[in-house]
C-alpha cells in the first residue's frame, strides 16, 4: 500500500464530472489497484476514488501545469469503462509504501453460530425444564437452528438471528409448517431468538403464535455478570 500526503487537485470524468480543488489530502494506492483520495474528515469515506480494475500512470505536468506548481500528474483509468481520475500533485509532504501482507478478514463477534452454540449450552433460557434435542435439526428446506423439548413434552423449534427481521419470522414459519407434519414431533411451537428484534418482526411473530426471545450475548458469554450489577 502506498500512502501519499500532498497538496493536490483532482478531476473525475465518467458517469459524471466532479472536481476537487487544491488542498492537502491523503492519497491511498492499494495493491488491488484502487486509488482513494481522503481528507481529514468524513470518517472512512473517501472524497473520490477509483475501484479496480484500473491502471495508474504517473506523468509529467505540461508547461501550464508546471507554472502553476504541479510536480506530477497521476492518471487513473478504469480498464472496463471511460471512468478516469486525474490527480495533480503539488507539494508532496509524505510518500511511503508498506507491504501489509494477506489480511485474514473480519472475524465477527456474536455471529449466529456463536449465539446458537451458547443457547444450546444454556437451553434453560427458553424456560425452566427445557432440554436440548439437537442443533441444526435437518428439514427438507434447511436445518432448524435448535430443536428442544418443553417440560410438557412439546417440541420447540428455535430460529436464531443477530438482528431479527420479518424474513427470519417467515423462515421459522416455513420450518414450523414442515415440522408439524411429523407425528413424532407435533405439536411444534416456535421461538424467534435474536440480539435485537425489530418491532414489525415481533408483531408478525406474535400474530403467528411464535414466541420472541432477546439474547444478551455478553451475559451469555459471562462477560456481563447481571448478578453483580447495581442497576
Amino acid at each position: 500500500m502506498r500512502l501519499v500526503v500532498a497538496e493536490c487537485a483532482a478531476r473525475y470524468t465518467g458517469r459524471l464530472a466532479a472536481h476537487l480543488p487544491r488542498a492537502r489530502r491523503l492519497v491511498v494506492v492499494k495493491a488491488d489497484g484502487s486509488v482513494l483520495l481522503h481528507s481529514d474528515g468524513g470518517s472512512y469515506k473517501p472524497l473520490n476514488w477509483m475501484s479496480p480494475p484500473c491502471s495508474l500512470v504517473v506523468g509529467e505536468p505540461d508547461a501550464e501545469q508546471r507554472a502553476a506548481g504541479v510536480t506530477q500528474v497521476w492518471t487513473v483509468q478504469n480498464a472496463k469503462s471511460d471512468d478516469r481520475l486525474v490527480i495533480d500533485l503539488y507539494d508532496v509532504h509524505h510518500d511511503s509504501a508498506h507491504d501489509l501482507g494477506v489480511d485474514p478478514g473480519l472475524v465477527k463477534d456474536g455471529v449466529e453460530a456463536h449465539l446458537q452454540e451458547l443457547l444450546a449450552a444454556q437451553i434453560a433460557l427458553l424456560g425452566s425444564g427445557h432440554t436440548l434435542v439437537r442443533r441444526e435439526y435437518p428439514t427438507a428446506i434447511g436445518p432448524v437452528d435448535i430443536l428442544a423439548k418443553a417440560p410438557d413434552g412439546g417440541t420447540v423449534a428455535v430460529e436464531i438471528k443477530r438482528r431479527g427481521d420479518i424474513d427470519g419470522v417467515e423462515q421459522l414459519t416455513r420450518y414450523l409448517e414442515l415440522l408439524n407434519r411429523d407425528p413424532l414431533l407435533t405439536p411444534v411451537r416456535g421461538v424467534f431468538a435474536a440480539q435485537e428484534i425489530k418491532p414489525q418482526a415481533r408483531v408478525l411473530a406474535v400474530d403467528r403464535g411464535i414466541s420472541c426471545l432477546v439474547l444478551d450475548y455478553d451475559a451469555m458469554r459471562g462477560v456481563d455478570d447481571v448478578d453483580s450489577r447495581l442497576f
